[in-house]
């Protein structure tokens, strides 16, 4: 059995290992020239960086055993620490209550809990937004600091247009009581997702895991080909038969494990019924511009990556790699921050030039009184291409025909953030890519959609020791 992996990010290599292990001859297909995707990480300044801010924690013991397993000793435990720029100011994340009743102060902060109880009084409509799925848990006012402008950044749509299953996966049930709870140390345990103190972390990098299943994949005798983007995937009856290259060139395979943007598989199907192709071509993403800026300085700010909430300024998101783990800087007397921008392929930004964009970064960092401007003293810029599937309100009526359709298919198996159009963090992927083996290995029928669609069973958690990851 011949079995072909597309995409050599989390989801994929995931698969690779698990199949390779049980001594199954796999391919992998990777477009660029590194392992990783978007969890990846890359030498730059004599140090190492990731593409964005990527921590690990799940509670999943299948997840975490891989993991584990895979990361052996080399991985360290990270006290979180991350903020809220707004108008100025940083705000603790999660909220604390004396933090945001300081920084917003009194009568701001006795209007946002008047909005609450007005919202708690009367609630307002839920229309299947993400607008009113938030205002109706923190109230309107909190909802117009907290969330909306950040979102609006990320998405590039009003919240208005925003699906609630965004609100649903990455917030789930959280609210200002139990946020106000938790900074008042009233409930003990068994704490909310988003308000996550720990994390775990490669020593050398978010990409460094998977590298090390790369290599584990290579000594079994697979083969991974980097610079090799696959066009299509070949199907014959509704079944699988292989995979065309862009230059031409056909391999023939018993399954693929695709993670190729699902726009892209669904458009290049032969098979695929015009109406399905249709709907699959009203799905977006968002893309990434990343801009790195070295900084003449070792004792910037002690935030893992601040949330930048100001309408001012166009940067979403600011990461400090010098908050994660000192053996990605070594000896080296400089800090690297990653300021990230967030917008549509071929759109006004992603056109601009390297300069402009270091020269945007670097004036907007000085706004937020972090860092001297005088101290910045390079910058590089990483774009990435469809990096966030846009949960446009109402998309789960275009989706659903498409993975049912997908699904139709013997021998396809669909799964990643791109490839399975879920805004998926690295366990959801790691899950996906072992369950995907699974369903090749034993003939099981796991259900790979599902996968960060069950929000009772979401997969993270906060309990580092019951997780079992070490405290280091």
């Amino acid at each position: 059995m011949k079995i072909a992996v597309i995409g050599a990010g989390p989801a994929g290599l995931t698969a690779a290992y698990v199949l390779s292990k049980d001594n199954y001859q796999v391919d992998i297909y990777e477009t660029s020239s590194q392992v990783g995707g978007m969890a990846g990480s890359f030498p730059l300044w004599g140090q190492i960086v990731d593409w964005g801010p990527h921590r690990y924690f799940s509670k999943d013991k299948r997840v975490n055993t891989l993991w584990l397993e895979v990361a052996g000793d080399d991985f360290t435990m990270v006290n979180r620490l991350t903020r809220i720029y707004y108008r100025g100011r940083f705000f603790l994340y999660p909220i604390q209550a004396i933090d945001a009743c300081i920084n917003l102060g009194f009568l701001e902060a006795l209007k946002c809990l008047s909005s609450y109880v007005k919202e708690f009084i009367f609630p307002v409509k839920q229309d299947g937004s993400f607008e009113t799925w938030v205002q109706h848990r923190f109230g309107h006012r909190l909802y117009e600091i907290f969330f909306k402008t950040y979102s609006e950044k990320l998405w590039g749509i009003p919240c208005t247009e925003l699906d609630v299953t965004f609100a649903s996966q990455r917030i789930k049930q959280l609210s200002l009581l139990e946020a106000l709870q938790h900074a008042l140390s009233l409930k003990k345990g068994n704490k909310h997702i988003t308000l996550i103190d720990r994390f775990a972390y490669p020593l050398y990098g978010s990409g460094f895991i998977y590298k090390k299943m790369a290599d584990a994949i290579l000594l079994k005798g697979n083969q991974l080909f980097f610079s090799k983007p696959v066009k299509r995937v070949l199907t014959s009856d509704h079944k699988v038969t292989g995979i065309e290259l862009f230059d031409g060139t056909i391999k023939w395979y018993d399954h693929v494990i695709s993670t190729m943007p699902y726009t892209t598989l669904v458009n290049n199907l032969d098979e695929a019924p015009t109406s399905i192709k249709l709907l699959a071509n009203q799905l977006t993403y968002r893309s990434t511009i990343i801009v790195y800026l070295l900084i003449d300085a070792t004792n910037t700010f002690p935030d893992n990556w601040i949330y930048v909430h100001s309408k001012e300024l166009n940067v979403g998101r600011i990461t400090n790699f010098r908050n994660w783990s000192p053996s990605l800087y070594g000896t080296e007397r400089k800090t690297i921050l990653a300021m990230e921008y967030w917008c549509n392929y071929q759109d006004g930004m992603w056109n601009q030039g390297d300069e402009t964009l270091f020269d945007t970064a670097r004036k907007e960092l000085a706004r937020t009184g972090l860092v001297q401007e005088s101290l910045i003293k390079e910058g590089y810029v990483l774009r990435i291409y469809q990096s966030y599937p846009v949960y446009s309100k109402g998309y789960t009526k275009l989706l659903d025909p498409i993975v049912a359709f997908t699904q139709s298919i013997d021998g396809l198996l669909v799964i990643g953030r791109n490839g399975s159009f879920k805004y998926n963090n690295q366990d959801h992927s790691i899950l996906m890519g072992l369950l995907a083996a699974e369903n090749i290995i034993g003939d099981k029928k796991h259900n790979l959609y599902s996968i960060n669609t069950d929000y009772g069973q979401y997969q993270e958690a906060n309990d580092l020791v019951d997780n079992g990851l070490k405290n280091k």
